[in-house]
């Protein structure tokens, strides 16, 4: 068996639905029962003419300034030689990949997020963050922009309530979202939060609301940028980042309904994506994450892709060991007893980060006595 589609018309959760999908033909098939798959509450062509309209309305254009004021600012170049999309193609572009085994992956995916009451990709990110600000100072030393790392978040894009009455739990098709983000840990000592003390709590607090900040998970941006003619060239006027980030999530053994069939084992394994030799490079750097559950436990996956003719392999290579530094510096620090704690975002009544710290630092004192 033989199947091949192009990324146009499929993302990454369309496999979860058309794997499945397969194998439970394939089993019906095999037992002489009619193949009766799931019916599609929401087609693609709606949710597109949906997101059309989506992009025109007043809240959303009112985003704008949100965008702009996210790419304005200064991203010092990661490269002394700038990114040339007729030289810079897949075929020029290598590839490094690295293992977190379980033993750091388990407490990143579980303790470190439970510990700030946020996501993985709050941890995640907050790593890079504080890995790209430590690469680059110890590059050039301190420049304009602090701490602060601009990069393109790519997200599954399913964000069905954008949509009146959309429900994309079965439908198949290219819904990925890609938007900028400036992860700023603010003024903290780099140096501390890279060795697990309070600033790497601090960090992941301030990121932690900086993505919270964003509307909708991000699917603003692109509808601005591509939909709408009122605001497509103002967006398109603008940096692009140099950094793309996917955490594509964690991938799980399936359950025996959902495991294909004998026949077809190999097929999760089989299944990979191809680009054009010529197909130009979209960034510097780009980093593309996944779990993968296995016997000994869950492992955090990481491929980075860059032009060969922009960054070495040891740059690289550093910036992936400062990564793998941080994760671990981070679930050092969440292991602290005074790790953690609540953000603005998670409260129904506005207060700012420093009133909630202190009361929750006054609360820990009254239970200690």
């Amino acid at each position: 068996l033989l199947w091949v589609i192009h990324h146009l018309v499929v993302d990454g959760v369309s496999w979860r639905i058309l794997l499945p999908d397969l194998a439970s033909a394939w089993h019906a098939v095999a037992a002489q029962r009619p193949v009766q798959l799931e019916p599609v509450p929401t087609s693609f062509r709606r949710w597109a003419h949906g997101l059309v309209d989506e992009a025109h309305r007043p809240a959303r254009e009112a985003e704008v300034a949100q965008w702009r004021e996210i790419l304005e600012p200064a991203d010092p170049p990661l490269s002394p030689v700038p990114l040339d999309r007729t030289r810079d193609v897949a075929a020029t572009t290598r590839h490094l990949t690295r293992t977190l085994g379980p033993e750091l992956t388990g407490p990143l995916l579980t303790e470190v997020p439970a510990t700030f009451h946020g996501g993985v990709n709050d941890v995640l990110l907050t790593a890079l963050a504080l890995a790209v600000a430590d690469w680059r100072h110890q590059r050039g030393g301190a420049h304009e922009a602090g701490h602060a790392v601009l990069l393109n978040l790519e997200g599954h894009g399913r964000e069905q309530h954008v949509v009146d009455g959309a429900d994309l739990s079965r439908t198949v098709g290219w819904f990925t979202t890609t938007f900028p983000v400036r992860l700023d840990p603010r003024d903290i000592d780099l140096r501390e939060a890279l060795s697990g003390g309070s600033s790497a709590g601090q960090a992941v607090k301030a990121i932690k609301e900086q993505l919270r900040a964003l509307p909708d998970k991000g699917i603003g941006f692109g509808l601005l940028r591509y939909l709408n003619e009122r605001t497509r060239h103002e967006l398109a006027a603008l940096r692009w980042p140099q950094i793309g980030f996917n955490y594509l999530g964690r991938f799980a053994t399936a359950s025996p309904q959902q495991a294909p069939p004998d026949e077809l084992s190999a097929l999760s394994q089989a299944l990979s994506g191809s680009v054009d030799d010529e197909m130009p490079a979209a960034y510097v750097l780009e980093i593309n994450v996944v779990t993968r559950d296995r016997e000994t436990g869950p492992e955090l996956s990481v491929t980075w892709s860059w032009p060969s003719a922009l960054l070495s392999d040891h740059d690289v290579a550093a910036l992936a060991d400062g990564w793998f530094a941080a994760l671990d510096a981070l679930v050092a620090h969440a292991s602290a007893p005074t790790a953690g704690g609540h953000t603005p975002s998670d409260l129904l009544v506005p207060l700012a980060q420093d009133d909630i710290d202190e009361f929750e630092a006054s609360f820990a004192d009254d239970d200690a006595e």
